[in-house]
């Protein structure tokens, strides 16, 4: 058919989308996870232990990196017999909805960009959630049309669109796939039947958001078993999740979106009490995965490409790079490199806020945004030696002109990436997410959560009259910041990265791309740098590193510092002429394995 909280906050998106963003960023940080979170093979524990000590991974033949050492070992398993990265990535992804529910899984949605070693084309394929039939550009408002505050959006059945995921996997496996797809799912089954230890991350998220995921029975019954959140090492069985995966393995992904699956997940949103949705059967059964040309963009000698709308990922990390590229960013330990970064990047989203949405909804500039002309008008705006007083959206050339307001969305950091070279020279970038933390909280009967990714929209639909483009319509696709990347040089992939996060992810992406390339750093410790990033003009600096010392001289150029943890998850590799090199966040559980 288809090719209550921990800490009492009350978010409005009446705010500027600076301010809104901020108050989201202090309700849900990430923890770092150093620890390894169980018992490892041995091939896993030697990933984790070159990771913890700074060194890459190197490899000949095939690698995969992920958030989680059972999904990478089901990866690399699927690689070592022979499978596609898009084999791969369907061993990886289902694990992944099991052993990390709180970032992605089959009640969410994903974009995937791929490169096909055979044709030696790059493209993308969108599966990213849709907003249901039913849903008007109201729907987070109040009676007297004021944004709802956040929380009484996200938390139940409102805030759930169109999953995507499954439909995703079974698409790209279809297009590039050699393996049985039911053998893919295999892994997960024998996690799911037998069980699994909760890692030190999985426990964190669920002690840290106990009094939301308390709110509707099931999901309450799986994460707070006798009403105390699953600890550390506890063993953790899903029977529901593993039937739903035997369904989908003889019925592929149209066991999610027809049949007694798809009216459970219809069944837990518009039931869910006290926040009812309007999802129904008819958004299911009409759900698309859309192939889509991917966005490059230019930067020193190569093209740095990713997804277009509905996502701001590749448009946003390229107008980064673009700007900052006509500059000599001299060393990770100079402050103005760290200005003219800074900037590129305040330039960058203030156009993100004004032009970026789902394009089959609303006309964008999107070559326009990173032509190369274009972007040299902007970087010329950094010339001299202080932080811009403010900055403003350009007016990069576009085929059908129109005015639009600033957003007033907010993101948050719960999602998960994965990078994957098979042995044919195929290469998969993949961002996978259902939002905010454990998404809606609801639990479906098929032992997956929902996503809550209608409130990526702006809850707001015009400011001063004028509209907003990433306004919620019907069946439109809301913006989002993942950024899966594969940077090209001379036609040929150099590297696959990308990373949760958030709307800082386009940041962690961009940085680490200049680390790498442009400050020589093996990409071990490319991924490790500390963290600077600025979005709306406040610099976000990563508690407890080096990056703590730019402070002085930051502030002296006139920028506002906060100093905060910033929880990435990058996973990236290499493709050199020397074979592959793998990284992985050590700021979370991930590993890279490669033979």
């Amino acid at each position: 058919m288809r090719p209550t909280l921990p800490l009492i906050l009350v978010v409005t998106l009446s705010a500027a989308p600076a301010l809104a963003q901020q108050a989201a960023d202090a309700v849900a940080p990430e923890t770092e996870t150093e620890t390894a979170p169980y018992a490892l093979s041995d091939r896993a524990a030697a990933a984790m232990a070159a990771r913890d000590a700074g060194d890459p991974v190197m490899a000949q033949d095939w690698m995969v990196a992920a958030a989680n050492p059972l999904a990478v070992e089901a990866g690399a398993d699927v690689l070592a017999a022979g499978g596609t990265a898009a084999d791969a990535m369907v061993a990886v992804q289902a694990v992944l909805g099991l052993v990390e529910p709180q970032s992605s899984g089959l009640g969410g949605g994903a974009f995937l960009v791929w490169y096909d070693a055979e044709s030696g084309e790059l493209t993308t394929l969108d599966g990213r959630e849709t907003a249901p039939l039913a849903a008007t550009p109201r729907l987070f408002q109040t009676e007297d049309r004021e944004p709802m505050g956040f929380w009484d959006a996200v938390v139940g059945g409102l805030s759930v669109g169109t999953p995507g995921t499954p439909a995703l996997m079974e698409d790209a496996h279809r297009r590039w796939g050699r393996a049985n797809w039911g053998d893919l799912l295999d892994p997960a089954i024998a996690l799911a039947d037998d069980g699994f230890q909760v890692s030190p991350r999985m426990a964190g998220s669920i002690a840290n958001d106990a009094e939301r995921l308390s709110t509707f029975p099931a999901t309450a019954a799986y994460f707070l078993p006798g009403g105390t959140p699953l600890a550390e090492g506890s063993t953790l069985m899903n029977p529901a999740y593993a039937a739903t995966l035997r369904a989908m393995q003889t019925q592929g992904a149209d066991a999610i979106y027809e049949g007694a699956i798809a009216e459970g997940i219809i069944e837990t949103v518009r039931s869910a009490e006290g926040n009812p949705g309007v999802l129904s059967m008819r958004d299911l059964d009409v759900y698309e995965v859309i192939e889509r040309p991917a966005v490059c963009a230019a930067y020193l000698d190569m093209d740095v490409c990713g997804m277009g709308p509905p996502s701001s990922g590749a448009l946003t990390v390229g107008q980064i790079l673009g700007i900052s590229g006509t500059y000599d960013l001299t060393t990770p330990d100079d402050p103005n490199a760290w200005r003219i970064i800074g900037d590129s990047s305040r330039l960058a989203f203030a156009d993100r806020g004004r032009y970026m949405a789902d394009s089959d909804y609303v006309p964008m500039p999107t070559e326009g945004l990173v032509d190369p002309a274009y972007l040299a008008e902007r970087a010329a705006l950094l010339e001299g030696d202080m932080a811009l007083d403010e900055v403003a959206p350009g007016t990069p050339t576009w085929d059908h002109a129109q005015l639009w307001a600033d957003d007033q969305s907010l993101e948050f950091p719960s999602t998960s990436h994965i990078s994957i070279v098979d042995s044919y020279g195929n290469v998969l970038s993949m961002t996978t997410t259902i939002e905010n933390g454990f998404g809606s909280r609801l639990m479906t009967p098929g032992g997956f959560l929902l996503n809550n990714e209608l409130t990526d929209f702006s809850f707001r639909t015009h400011a001063d009259g004028v509209p907003i483009a990433n306004r919620l319509e019907p069946g439109k696709r809301p913006r989002s910041s993942m950024s899966p990347t594969i940077v090209m040089r001379d036609g040929e992939p150099i590297l696959a990265i990308g990373s949760p996060g958030g709307s800082r992810i386009i940041g962690y992406v961009a940085t680490t791309i200049i680390a790498h390339y442009e400050w020589g750093l093996d990409l071990q410790d490319a991924i490790a740098l500390p963290h600077a990033v600025n979005r709306f003009g406040t610099y976000d600096l990563e508690e407890g590193t080096d990056a703590e010392a730019l402070a002085p001289a930051l502030e002296a150029m006139g920028y506002e510092v906060n100093v905060r943890g910033l929880t990435s998850g990058l996973h990236a590799i290499a493709i050199t002429p020397d074979g592959l090199v793998g990284g992985a966040d050590p700021r979370r559980e991930g590993i890279a394995i490669g033979e």
